[in-house]
C-alpha cells in the first residue's frame, strides 16, 4: 500500500513516503507500519473487502447446509453434530496449532498472510462439492447397489466429507482473521475498524437473507458456486493487497519438561490458563459467545414450527441486520471511548432480558418474529461492541496465541452443545421455546463473567494504565 511506512531501520515499503509529513496531517501507527489518512481509508477498503467475501461464506452457508440437510431427512441430532461439534472439534485442534504457528512465523509476506491465503482455493474447491452433492450422493447410491443405505443417507455422507474438507480449511482462516487486524490496524481506530466490519458482515447477512434465504432450497446449487467464487476471488485479492509490518524475532521457545510433543502443550497451557485475569476473559466471552448458539442452531426450524415461511424468515432477519447496520457505527465509537469490556457488560444483560422474553411469548409468527428480532438486534450488539475486546485485553505479541485459547474453550463447548440441544428439542418433542431459556441462562453466567473481568481488568489499571497480566511484575497486582 503506498501510504504505509515501515520505521524499523528507517525503510520505506512498497514506494512509501518517508518525508516529515505536511504539518497538520496526522498519521496513525501500529508496530512497524505507519499510515496517512489515505493509507487508512486504503487499509480499511481491502480488509473490508475481504471481510465481505470471508462473511458471505460464513453467514450463508451454515443456513442453506441446514436447509439442504433437511432435506435429506437428516434428523436434529445429526445436523447439530454437522454443523456444529464437527466445526468446533476441528478448530478445537487446529486453532491453538495454527495461531502458534503464526504468532512465531517470520516471512517476506507477514506471519499472517501465508495462513490466510493457502487455505483460500480449497475452501472455494470444497464450496464447489457442497454444490454438487445431492448428484454426487445419487450417484454414489446408484454405484453403491443393493447394499446401498439408501438415497439419502449417501447424500448425507457426501454432505458430510465435504462439510469435513470445508471446515478443516475454514478453520485456518477463521483463526487468524482478527490476528490480522490486530497487527495492521492502529490501536486508536480499532473498534471504529470493527464497526465497520461489523457493518459489512450485516450488509451481507441483509444481502443473503432478503434476496437468497427463501431460494436456499430450490437453488442450493448456484448459492454455493456463486459464494465460492466470491470468496476465493474476493479474500485472494485482500491477502496480496495487505501488507503486514516487520515483527521482532519470537521469543525463544521455553524450556518445559516432559516429551518433546508436550513440552509446548505444557507451555500453552501454562500461559493461557494460569492467570486468573485471562480465565474470567474466556468464560466471560465464551458464555457470551455460547447464549448465542441455542436460538441461532434452530432458529430456521424454530420458525417452520410456528408457520412462517423461509422467506419472511429471511425478511425478519434483514430487517434486524439493517436496524444493526444502522447502529454499528456509533456502536464502535462508543466502544473505542467507554471500552468494549463495559458496552459487553450492558449488552448481555439486554441478552437476558429478550432471550426471557423469547421464551415466554415466542408461539406465534408475530411472537417470534419479535423475539427473533430482538434477539438477532441485541446478539449483534454484543458482538459489534466486543469485536475488539481481545485487542484491547490480550497481550499483542502473542494474541493469536491467546485469542486461539478462547476459541479452544469456545470449542469444546459447541462440540458439546448442538447435538446436546438437538437430543434435548427432540425430548421436548420439538418445542423449539426452550432455546431462548436454556439461552437467557448461559447468557446470565456471561454476564456474571463481564462483571469479575470488569473488576480484573480495573485493577490491572484500568482506562489510566492498563497493561496485560504478563506485563505486570508485582503478583499482588493481579486479580485474584
Amino acid at each position: 500500500m503506498a501510504s504505509e511506512v515501515a520505521t524499523e531501520n528507517g525503510a520505506a515499503q512498497s514506494g512509501a513516503e518517508t518525508s516529515a509529513p505536511p504539518k497538520g496531517e496526522r498519521r496513525w501507527t501500529v508496530g512497524t507500519l505507519t499510515y496517512t489518512s489515505v493509507g487508512l481509508i486504503i487499509l480499511f477498503c481491502w480488509l473490508l473487502w475481504g471481510d465481505f467475501a470471508w462473511t458471505m461464506k460464513e453467514r450463508a452457508v451454515n443456513p442453506v447446509a441446514m436447509v439442504m440437510l433437511r432435506g435429506f431427512s437428516a434428523p436434529d441430532w445429526l445436523v447439530g453434530l454437522l454443523i456444529g461439534s464437527i466445526p468446533a472439534a476441528i478448530g478445537l485442534i487446529l486453532g491453538p496449532v495454527v495461531s502458534v504457528m503464526s504468532d512465531r512465523h517470520r516471512s517476506r509476506w507477514g506471519r499472517r498472510i501465508p495462513f490466510l491465503l493457502f487455505p483460500t482455493p480449497i475452501v472455494t474447491l470444497t464450496m464447489f462439492g457442497l454444490a454438487a452433492v445431492p448428484m454426487i450422493g445419487s450417484w454414489v447410491h446408484e454405484a453403491w447397489g443393493p447394499s446401498s443405505p439408501g438415497e439419502m443417507a449417501c447424500r448425507i455422507i457426501v454432505f458430510a466429507f465435504f462439510w469435513t474438507a470445508f471446515e478443516i480449511s475454514s478453520a485456518v482462516v477463521n483463526t487468524l482473521v482478527g490476528a490480522l487486524i490486530n497487527d495492521v490496524v492502529p490501536r486508536e481506530v480499532i473498534g471504529r475498524f470493527f464497526a465497520l466490519f461489523r457493518a459489512v458482515s450485516l450488509i451481507a447477512g441483509i444481502v443473503f437473507n432478503f434476496f437468497l434465504m427463501g431460494k436456499a432450497e430450490s437453488h442450493s446449487f448456484a448459492i454455493f458456486i456463486g459464494l465460492g467464487l466470491l470468496y476465493g476471488i474476493g479474500f485472494s485479492l485482500m491477502c496480496l493487497k495487505v501488507r503486514e509490518g516487520s515483527y521482532p524475532p519470537p521469543e525463544p521457545r521455553p524450556v518445559t519438561l516432559g516429551l518433546r510433543f508436550f513440552g509446548p502443550v505444557q507451555a500453552y497451557l501454562k500461559e493461557c490458563f494460569t492467570n486468573p485475569f485471562y480465565l474470567w476473559f474466556f468464560l466471560a466471552t465464551t458464555l457470551g459467545m455460547l447464549s448465542l448458539g441455542p436460538v441461532n442452531t434452530f432458529s430456521v426450524f424454530h420458525s417452520r414450527s410456528v408457520g412462517m415461511s423461509d422467506d419472511l424468515y429471511g425478511k425478519c432477519l434483514a430487517l434486524s441486520y439493517t436496524i444493526s447496520l444502522l447502529i454499528a457505527y456509533p456502536l464502535g465509537i462508543l466502544a473505542d471511548r467507554f471500552h468494549p469490556l463495559r458496552l459487553g457488560l450492558l449488552a448481555m444483560g439486554g441478552y437476558v432480558a429478550a432471550t426471557l422474553f423469547g421464551f415466554l411469548f415466542s408461539q406465534t409468527v408475530a411472537t417470534f418474529f419479535a423475539a427473533f428480532l430482538a434477539h438477532t438486534v441485541i446478539s449483534g450488539t454484543y458482538l459489534t461492541v466486543t469485536a475488539s475486546i481481545g485487542q484491547r485485553l490480550l497481550p499483542k505479541a502473542k494474541f493469536a496465541q491467546f485469542a486461539s485459547a478462547g476459541g479452544l474453550v469456545t470449542a469444546l463447548c459447541f462440540m458439546i452443545l448442538p447435538p446436546a440441544l438437538g437430543v434435548f428439542i427432540q425430548w421436548m418433542n420439538h418445542e423449539y421455546k426452550y432455546v431462548f431459556i436454556l439461552g437467557c441462562l448461559i447468557a446470565c453466567g456471561s454476564f456474571f463473567g463481564f462483571v469479575m473481568l470488569l473488576r480484573g481488568y480495573q485493577r490491572l489499571g484500568g482506562d489510566a494504565g492498563f497493561q496485560p497480566p504478563e506485563t505486570v511484575e508485582s503478583p499482588g497486582s493481579r486479580p485474584t
